[in-house]
């Protein structure tokens, strides 16, 4: 924490950065996103097992922007995602200074390169729990996995927390606010509900770096970032794409080698 307090503080002070993102006290014993613009608030910021919100969602914010460059308090997940974002033009090389934090251990990454290295040497480790249900819906056949999903899909009141905390949902103008033509149902029921997370699923394939924070974030306890890790992870095991740890990676969903497998035509 210390390290943490110090790099901010001279970050701030020497000018390179104007806003430090990262983890503060928050309500009810949990961490909040802060923005430290001032050296003599860097120890407001925390570093503990409850900051799991991915803070890359913040980076590309207008009001962000408006501050200046920033520095971001990031987790391995948010490390990769950064890198994604990169790979997807959706970030220039340098235009963010990342302090990369795990336990006791702080790096500075400032390019590209530095970025890869760390994001391909620290992997994103799911808590065990997490792991369990990745196994139990794995164990299901097709039919009970259907069956699951509906089920749990039912809860939604498409409130789009789970778009909203992802930093890589992204896209100005969302599937589900296209009305001519009307792509998906507006109203929450099983077919709407479906349309949506399905969709949000595909749209993350290749992509979804397993941050969890849209699960995080759903108000109904849905455990939606197990779909897109599943969907990642079929990106990942049929067509070798690994999301987050290449600056100049191309997107899963828009491009083909003539060794990819056709396994998924029935």
């Amino acid at each position: 924490m210390q390290a943490l307090h110090q790099k901010v503080k001279e970050l701030l002070e020497s000018g390179k950065v104007q806003v430090v993102i990262g983890y503060g006290e928050g309500s009810g014993g949990k961490s909040r996103p802060v923005f430290i613009r001032s050296a003599a608030d860097a120890a407001k910021l925390v570093w503990d097992d409850r900051c799991h919100q991915n803070l890359a969602v913040y980076i590309n914010k207008p009001e962000i922007k408006k501050m200046g460059k920033a520095a971001i308090v990031a987790h391995p997940a948010a490390v990769r995602t950064i890198v994604q974002m990169i790979a997807e033009h959706q970030l220039s090389s340098g235009a963010i200074i990342v302090l990369a934090v795990e336990n006791d251990t702080l790096e500075e990454l400032t390019d590209n390169s530095s970025l890869e290295v760390y994001a391909q040497s620290h992997p994103v480790l799911f808590p065990p729990f997490v792991v369990k249900e990745i196994e139990d819906i794995a164990a299901l056949s097709a039919a009970e996995r259907f069956e699951f999903w509906q089920n749990e899909l039912e809860k939604c009141f498409k409130c789009y927390a789970c778009r909203a905390a992802c930093p890589l949902c992204y896209c100005e103008r969302c599937i589900v606010e296209c009305n001519q033509p009307q792509w998906v149902s507006v109203p929450s029921h099983a077919q709407g509900n479906f349309e949506w997370h399905m969709n949000r699923a595909m749209h993350l394939a290749g992509r979804c770096v397993s941050c969890g924070s849209c699960t995080i974030a759903c108000p109904a306890g849905i455990p939606i970032g197990l779909l897109t890790i599943e969907a990642s992870r079929i990106a990942r095991t049929e067509f070798g794409f690994e999301p987050g740890i290449s600056c100049d990676a191309s997107s899963a969903m828009s491009s083909f080698r003539n060794e990819d497998k056709e396994t998924f035509i029935q």
